[in-house]
């Protein structure tokens, strides 16, 4: 996951201008912050099927957004300035990924889960959905 998305990113940021050194040299942004250590807190205070739940609103998220407005008509194509982004979470490479981990998430709860850890990680997905979201506002309150 961390391989694969972090190179679509650095390859999708240079298309804007954005190298890696300025990226790495950029501040963290709080929501950035929030999201991230409690990502790294879930994996840290849990298991694996703890920490994927904690990314499933990204990895899993971004597959779905990506595959609905790629395959959707009424998607603007000419002189959309996100279209690279489309259709690299649309494209089979990122797809891949995303399936992945639905599949891991799919044999994890079979094997480690149960009932009684719903409640548990179905908090863990609503908070970092709350988190992703965040993310994104933020995005859109400092383009």
């Amino acid at each position: 996951i961390v391989d694969t998305e972090m190179s679509l990113h650095v390859e999708y940021c240079a298309g804007w201008g954005l190298d890696e050194a300025a990226m790495a040299a950029a501040p963290e942004a709080m929501e950035t912050t929030a999201y991230t250590r409690f990502v790294l807190d879930c994996g840290q205070r849990g298991d694996l099927l703890d920490l994927l739940v904690a990314l499933a609103p990204c990895v899993v998220g971004y597959g779905e957004i990506g595959a609905r407005l790629g395959a959707d008509a009424a998607t603007k194509r000419d002189g959309n300035p996100y279209l690279p982004w489309i259709e690299m979470y649309a494209g089979e490479e990122y797809q891949s990924v995303a399936r992945a981990h639905g599949e891991v998430l799919d044999r994890l709860w079979r094997t480690r889960a149960g009932g009684e850890r719903l409640a548990s990680l179905s908090r863990t997905f609503a908070q970092a959905t709350r988190l992703e979201a965040d993310f994104w506002q933020m995005g859109l309150e400092t383009a």
